[in-house]
């Protein structure tokens, strides 16, 4: 089984945003040496419990941190850049970082109304017009606009030995549509959808149209995951994920990622409760033995070619340590 990561960089209560991006560089490194297949990080807006907006900024360093795993953004949200520059900046990654880059593109907005509106104020109509976007980007990155293209004849430089891989993220069948149309490779987001996955990635795949890029479908999915030596352990740390869920459910998140402590003692109301135990329904925690248990079942309903984990704790140990405990047991028969 293939298995890779999904880095949101979280801020814990206490901590900087500095702090929080030294982590995500110390846990990539880890993450080559456990033989995680692919380690991609998110874009985010406004938020002061993550701390990643701009993947490709952080991606460089990445890179130049790691010699063998993938790495790539989960996602760019295209509606607000412009493809041309989008694929200029992953381009310039793949140069640097030969046959390792991928580009995963997502629709959502990333932030509040008003962020979304300093970023992109017609970031509606991009939504609209994502087909057309996407249509661009590939063209950019295979070097070969339409010969009616207003822009034909502009290349993206530098052109890289081997393109980026793309793939088209989403937690709903609009983007899996995209790219089974497009030939992309698609990831499912287990962990932020209420929809059916599995029938999402069969629609993907008997709707797939082979492309330049690649002659057969391929998918991830992603789910959020907290391993421990006990199951005790790791719900206990799945309460600094539960009260963190709450308040950014009701608008009060502020200071990151909240303590094991805090969240104890947090005093919850049945409708709040009544949220964490819905986002349990399709979260992993549990011991190596449990959350591989649940896997192999899930993966019989989706049948992915990988699977992604994101996986938030206040500190980075008991995240570090989730991460080793799911390569032992999922990497390691």
């Amino acid at each position: 089984m293939k298995i890779s990561i999904l880095d949101q960089s979280p801020i814990s209560h206490g901590k900087s945003a500095a702090e929080a991006l030294a982590e995500t560089a110390r846990l990539i490194q880890r993450a080559e040496q456990l033989g995680y297949t692919r380690y991609w990080v998110a874009e985010h807006h406004g938020m002061d419990s993550l701390a990643n907006p701009s993947p490709e900024v952080l991606l460089g360093q990445l890179g130049a941190l790691t010699s063998t795993i993938r790495i790539g953004s989960g996602a760019v949200l295209l509606p607000h850049y412009s493809p041309y520059k989008v694929a200029e900046n992953f381009n310039l990654l793949a140069t640097l970082y030969p046959g390792r880059i991928d580009l995963g593109i997502g629709r959502a907005p990333g932030g509040s109304a008003h962020e979304t509106l300093a970023l992109r104020e017609n970031y509606l109509q991009n939504v609209f017009r994502l087909p057309s976007l996407l249509s661009d980007l590939i063209g950019y990155l295979q070097d070969e606009l339409p010969p009616d293209h207003p822009f034909v004849g502009i290349h993206a430089r530098p052109q890289p030995p081997v393109a980026p891989e793309l793939w088209l993220l989403g937690t709903s069948g609009k983007s899996a549509a995209y790219a089974a149309e497009l030939g992309t490779s698609f990831a499912f987001g287990h962990f932020m959808s209420e929809i059916d996955g599995t029938a999402i990635l069969q629609d993907y795949r008997q709707n797939f149209q082979p492309s330049r890029m690649q002659q057969q479908p391929k998918t991830i999915v992603t789910a959020s995951a907290i391993c421990a030596e006990t199951e005790e352990e790791a719900n206990r740390l799945a309460a600094s994920l539960d009260l963190w869920a709450v308040q950014t459910d009701s608008g009060t998140a502020s200071g990151g990622i909240p303590s094991v402590a805090e969240a104890l003692a947090y005093p919850y109301s049945e409708a709040e409760q009544e949220l964490i135990r819905k986002r349990h329904r399709r979260m992993l925690i549990g011991t190596p033995g449990q959350i591989k248990k649940q896997i192999k079942e899930l993966q019989e309903a989706y049948q992915a070619d990988e699977w992604m984990f994101v996986t938030i704790t206040h500190d980075y140990e008991t995240r570090l340590r989730s991460y080793e405990l799911l390569a032992d047991a999922l990497l390691r028969e």
